[in-house]
């Protein structure tokens, strides 16, 4: 099974996302946005950007 984007409403009225693995651990939680259309364009950029994206490591 193939990991999966969850949309939830948050207490306070927007929504946000996590993304799980296929296992179902959380790997990554969005922002919160004002609407579900937000929240859909934004994994819609995760899915777009993600592929390519290179790490960043400023720890060191």
């Amino acid at each position: 099974m193939a990991g999966k984007f969850e949309v939830k409403a948050t207490k306070s009225g927007q929504f946000m996302f996590n993304l799980k693995a296929s296992n179902g651990q959380i790997i990554a939680t969005s922002e919160h946005y004002k609407t579900k259309a937000a929240c859909l364009n934004g994994i819609e950029s995760v899915k777009k950007n993600a592929p390519d994206a290179k790490t960043d490591d400023q720890t060191v």
